[in-house]
């Protein structure tokens, strides 16, 4: 993470615009990653890959993603978050295109597995940049913002979705929907960045001595000797788990598992991130109203139980309500890991970061383990693996109870 910013922007209209703006970054970063994921099974059929070679190939965006994480606080601290945020969405806007010209122009995978990483550095450092952003505007607001910036994400992810269903139905071709979407993505940003506040970055000289860089970087290394941390990694890694395996390989698993049609396909990850986006929405009185564990129980097992109701399902509705179980039951998951993580103020922001790479590995490991799992023994039973994770996730909730608790 980057130093605090000293903010040169403290009017009310100066504080709405730049909230806006972060909540306009955190809903193209949804509508971008959506937009891909709801066209999967027509990228599988596009390409002719199995189910081994999905998997491989989601692996691109997971890799370039965990690269973005590594590199955006550099670019945040070279570039500010105005032009570091252009930075990363050019680069998310890039990938989409190539995405779209790998399929459906000239098919190639390893050409749309580049794209992919591209796609995947940018999602990845703009994940980090706005949350940074977010953080930020929060304290300087004074109100809890959090929640209702991830669910700015969710609700991208539902329009997103509907895009690609729409898409899928009218027979637009991956090229030109993820286009348009391109071209959404970036035009947003390029409006939105103008509202964030100027800022000057603390501790830039450059005689800067290097014993506080070697301070800084023992204490990064210190959190991850935290036992109580590392549980708080696990709630997250399992929640994560359960979100992104739903993000990669749901539509696929309602094509290839339930039999439904492609566009149907589409419509059930719509429902999801839908259910995302409820969960989030309404997550902050609950958490307030009843803390952290017991409402990270209670969405463990909500999210079970709608994993199994979606892995068991005989008939189409039941697919859908497991589904709707599934997304509230993943909701909260990374958000109060993130304000578990930062709750000890000494090196919090080592802490987050700690906690943000295991999430991001759930990303990483996720997509090559289930496809390799189902094209062994078929994909819904490879959500078996999502199902042991979240039940982990549930029993490490205790470890994000606040200190002051």
């Amino acid at each position: 993470m980057t130093n605090s910013p000293v903010i040169t922007t403290a009017t009310r209209s100066g504080l709405i615009g730049w909230r806006n703006a972060v909540f306009a970054a955190f809903f193209v970063s949804g509508l971008g990653l959506a937009s891909w994921m709801a066209r999967v099974p027509a990228v599988r059929d596009g390409l002719g890959l199995d189910t081994a070679q999905v998997g491989i190939l989601i692996f691109g965006l997971s890799a370039g993603s965990v690269v973005g994480l590594l590199i955006a606080a550099g670019l945040l601290a070279r570039l500010g978050a105005r032009r570091a945020m252009l930075v990363s969405i050019s680069l998310s806007a890039t990938g989409l295109v190539f995405m779209g010209v790998g399929v459906s122009l000239a098919p190639s995978a390893p050409f749309v597995f580049a794209a992919l990483a591209v796609f995947g550095v940018g999602m990845g450092s703009l994940d980090v940049m706005m949350n940074v952003e977010g953080a930020a505007a929060e304290r300087a607001i004074g109100r809890t913002l959090m929640p209702l910036m991830h669910a700015c994400f969710s609700l991208g992810t539902v329009v997103g979705a509907l895009g690609g269903a729409a898409a899928s139905a009218w027979q637009v071709s991956v090229f030109w929907h993820l286009l348009v979407m391109a071209a959404l993505v970036l035009g947003t940003v390029l409006v939105a960045v103008r509202f964030l506040p100027a800022a000057i970055e603390i501790d830039t000289e450059a005689d800067a001595p290097r014993l506080a860089w070697r301070a800084r970087l023992q204490g990064s290394l210190a959190v991850w000797r935290d036992r109580k941390l590392l549980l708080i990694g696990l709630i997250v890694l399992g929640m994560t788990f359960a979100e992104g395996s739903a993000n990669d390989w749901l539509a696929l698993a309602s094509v290839d598992g339930h039999g439904l049609s492609n566009t149907d396909g589409a419509i059930v990850f719509g429902v999801f991130v839908a259910a995302m986006t409820v969960g989030r929405v309404i997550g902050g009185p609950l958490l307030d109203r009843f803390g952290r564990v017991l409402v990270l129980r209670a969405c463990a097992g909500i999210g079970i139980a709608g994993l199994v109701l979606f892995i068991l399902a005989p008939n189409t509705p039941l697919v859908f309500v497991g589904t709707i179980l599934w997304g509230i039951g993943a909701s909260l998951g990374f958000p109060v890991g993130m304000s578990a993580a930062a709750d000890d103020t000494k090196n919090a922001a080592a802490r987050v970061s700690a906690v943000a790479i295991i999430g991001y590995g759930a990303f990483l490991v996720g997509p090559p383990v289930l496809g390799l799992l189902g094209e062994a023994w078929g994909i819904l039973n490879a959500l078996y693996l999502v199902l042991v994770l979240m039940v982990l996730a549930g029993l490490a909730a205790p470890a994000a109870r606040p200190h002051a608790a």
